[in-house]
């Protein structure tokens, strides 16, 4: 299978074709109505270029004459007609897309495109396009002029989409490490990391800002697409290490002493600043990468639905004498060759699974006899996979699952409880004991929940206004995720996310209305995929960094209805979002700058490109699980949010989708809530059940499978965010407040620190002050051997 994504990282999952992790090329940065601007492009930077260098062509150059040129080419961005500032920038974008009019394949477009990008950032284009990005986000006259119209086009940004191009392709050219970069380029990358700290204005807030300024309807005409997709990569730049520790405010983007931190690190940098966090503060070392685990797993076989059910019992009452047994391979050729062959049409949501006793997830008749008529001599070589046997996940259990587990055993053996004492075993038998120890072996410690008793780490002097700009901006995040779900209806008080999408002069043909059909449906995915992941990346980074930082945030996000929303979203067919062809691969770049364009059709059009499914919906849909995941665990109230909400049907059509990871998030949350769902639901889901318990991480005492958990009987849950909410009230005002009660007041005990600090006196002091000393230095006796008595 061709790579759909060049320069993505991918792994292969058992019986599933390979997933992309953080797919993202220049393909999403361009949409389709965009392509006569890669001409425009081409044509300002060649009248600009052969006016310079007569009779050469950009690869034949030398890097010193690069280098002149471009600081010609960053000249013409200060000159004061608009115009002409718009064609010079037109000319560096075509640099940084790989002067693809001087290359004859795509790999060499790509090759200018990274070699520019890295010049273009040593000569300081990303200050000055940053510069200019800053003046047109406070250009009141082109905001005004959107709002008057009735219909805002391409037209409307076009000065916007240029920047944001530029200093998208250099982010992702300059964050993608490679082992074929050389010496000067490790020694750019690190020098951007750096420059991105030091901005006097963190550029990821910017572009925050942005977000919240278009949702509010004062910029209808910001390309959204673009400024979502730059702020998902500048989150994902690694960050700056110093002294072993990565620094983090707990706002996100507060300033420290060395200047704003913005930027965060994917997940392999994630990984590795939870290993040394541990490693600081003597915890054990983790157990295992989740994403490691989750490569070894095969996805399980889907539940089985009502109307399924019949066509299966009826087919074998007709054929009950022939039928055959199927191995697992031929199952496992079926799944990688079409796993989503059953679409999924007017379901009953709670269904009868246990009906069918036989091969689990077995295939209708006609779907085996064209496998088993194959014959052996036919079937294709199979790629034999070890599995891991046993539980894929280590089992874990919290320090309040031991003290629940110790109360509950010292009320029986001796009468009276501890409290929090997880230590004292005195009067307990020795079994007790023994479980005890068993548990502590696999409790699980988190950095996010100690990282708190380091002293002096987070007395940070913090704004509030940062963290009212990144509040809004995760709401507007929210606002614009709702406007691109394919749930979400069209209506006149909606905000447009089109803008930057629709071209000037609408469709007058069949075949221009179906290419921009699709160039819709593709941007509003891009949309749905950059949101996602930016959630993701910044619970998961605020987690790590402080606990009340990432409660702070998702609390935000569960009070702006996150919860709903992601229901919503995945209250679809999403089997047809997944194996959706919105894609037009003629048109994508860099394939359409050098390859003639051919005569498109409305079969073309229809047919998409040849890939079975979509990876950037599956890439989306596992994003939303898991985002889902991270605001409802271990929290009853949402929890009860998800039972109340109905979602057990919609998480139940998305097990359909044969890919371990999205199956494996959907069964966590499914969990959760089993509790809940009374038991008639769980003797009608045993196969879903049992999936449960094949595929989650068990933990010690958990009886989540039977309603008898203590924690979930009441159910008046909103005392449980109230009390959260007024636990982080009161830590930022204790940490973060000018006016500190002086009864939580740190209290400062080093000497120099105390006599150094500044101290107001009275206006007469200085008259005084000679009377002062005699009175009560000078006249009192100094006793020295009473200092005897001290030590």
């Amino acid at each position: 299978m061709s790579h759909p994504h060049p320069g993505c990282i991918f792994f292969t999952l058992p019986a599933f074709k390979p997933f992309f992790l953080c797919v993202s090329s220049p393909i999403e940065l361009y949409s389709y109505t965009e392509e006569p601007e890669f001409t425009i492009n081409r044509k300002c930077f060649e009248e600009d270029f052969q006016t310079q260098v007569q009779g050469k062509r950009w690869p034949e150059l030398d890097l010193a004459q690069q280098k002149a040129y471009v600081m010609r080419l960053l000249d013409g961005l200060e000159v004061v007609n608009r115009d002409k500032r718009l064609k010079a920038a037109r000319a560096v974008l075509y640099l940084a897309q790989g002067v693809f009019g001087e290359c004859d394949v795509e790999a060499e477009v790509l090759h200018w495109s990274r070699h520019n990008n890295f010049l273009l950032f040593q000569m300081g284009t990303f200050s000055a396009f940053l510069e200019l990005l800053n003046m047109e986000i406070d250009n009141s006259q082109a905001c005004s002029s959107a709002l008057r119209k009735p219909a805002i086009s391409l037209a409307d940004s076009t000065e916007l989409r240029v920047l944001l191009s530029v200093m998208y392709l250099m982010v992702e050219n300059i964050r993608v490490e490679a082992e074929a970069d050389l010496p000067e380029w490790k020694s750019s990358r690190e020098t951007f990391r750096t420059e991105l700290s030091e901005y006097e204005e963190p550029f990821a807030l910017l572009l925050f800002t942005m977000v919240a300024k278009f949702c509010s309807g004062h910029a209808p005409h910001f390309p959204m697409k673009k400024v979502l997709l730059l702020l998902w990569k500048v989150l994902l730049v690694r960050t700056c290490i110093l002294g072993g520790t990565a620094h983090f405010p707990f706002f996100l983007f507060y300033a420290w002493p060395a200047g704003p931190q913005f930027t965060l690190g994917g997940f392999e940098a994630l990984q590795a600043m939870k290993t040394k966090k541990r490693e600081e503060l003597g915890l054990p070392p983790l157990p295992e990468d989740s994403i490691q685990v989750v490569r070894r797993m095969r996805a399980a076989s889907p539940p089985t639905y009502t109307i399924e059910l019949l066509d299966q019992q009826s087919s074998k009452r007709g054929h009950r004498s022939r039928r055959p047994l199927v191995k697992q391979d031929s199952l496992d050729i079926y799944n990688e060759r079409d796993p989503f062959k059953n679409d999924e049409a007017g379901v009953d949501e709670e269904e009868n699974d246990d009906v069918d006793s036989g091969i689990e997830g077995e295939l209708d008749l006609m779907e085996r006899d064209a496998i088993i008529q194959a014959g052996p001599a036919q079937r294709p070589p199979i790629e034999r996979v070890s599995f891991p046997k046993g539980l894929p996940w280590a089992p874990k259990v919290r320090q309040k699952d031991i003290e629940h587990f110790l109360e509950a055993s010292r009320n029986k053996f001796i009468g009276f409880t501890l409290g929090q004492d997880t230590d004292t075993l005195v009067g307990l038998p020795q079994p007790i004991h023994e479980s005890v120890k068993t548990l502590k072996q696999v409790m699980q410690w988190l950095c996010a929940l100690n990282i708190c008793s380091c002293s002096g780490l987070w007395d940070l002097d913090i704004g509030g206004g940062l963290s009212d700009i990144l509040n809004c901006g995760n709401i507007a995040l929210l606002k614009i995720l709702l406007a691109a779900a394919p749930t979400s209806k069209a209506k006149t008080d909606s905000i447009n996310i089109l803008a930057d999408v629709l071209p000037e002069e609408m469709p007058i043909t069949v075949l221009q209305s179906m290419k921009l059909g699709v160039d819709v449906n593709r941007h509003k995915e891009i949309i749905v995929k950059s949101i996602s992941a930016s959630l993701l990346l910044l619970l998961k980074h605020f987690k790590l960094n402080h606990i009340y930082q990432f409660e702070y945030v998702s609390q935000h996000l569960v009070f702006a209805n996150c919860i709903p929303l992601i229901l919503k979203f995945f209250n679809q067919n999403i089997m047809s979002y997944i194996t959706a062809k919105n894609s037009i691969s003629v048109l994508d770049y860099p394939h359409c700058t050098v390859h003639e364009l051919p005569e498109l059709t409305a079969e073309s059009l229809e047919a998409g490109d040849n890939n079975q499914f979509c990876w950037r919906n599956l890439f989306s849909c596992i994003n939303l699980l898991r985002l889902l995941n991270k605001l409802t665990k271990w929290k009853h109230s949402r929890t009860m949010m998800l039972v109340v909400f109905k979602s057990a049907p919609i998480l139940k059509r998305a097990l359909k989708v044969k890919q371990a990871m999205m199956q494996l998030y959907v069964l966590k949350l499914l969990k959760i809530q089993t509790k809940y769902l009374g038991r008639q639901w769980r003797k009608s889901n045993m196969k879903t059940m049992s999936a449960i318990y094949q595929k989650v991480r068990h933990r010690m005492n958990d009886d989540w499978a039977y309603g008898n958990d203590i924690d979930a009987r009441p159910w008046d849950f909103q005392a449980e965010e109230c009390t959260l909410r007024a636990n982080i009230e009161a830590f930022n005002s204790r940490r973060y407040d000018k006016s500190q009660d002086s009864e939580f007041a740190p209290v400062d005990n080093c000497l120099q620190s105390v006599l150094g600090q500044p101290l107001e006196l009275p206006e007469d002091f200085h008259y005084s002050y000679e009377l002062w000393l005699e009175r009560e230095v000078f006249s009192q006796p100094i006793r020295w051997e009473e200092l005897l008595h001290y030590q």
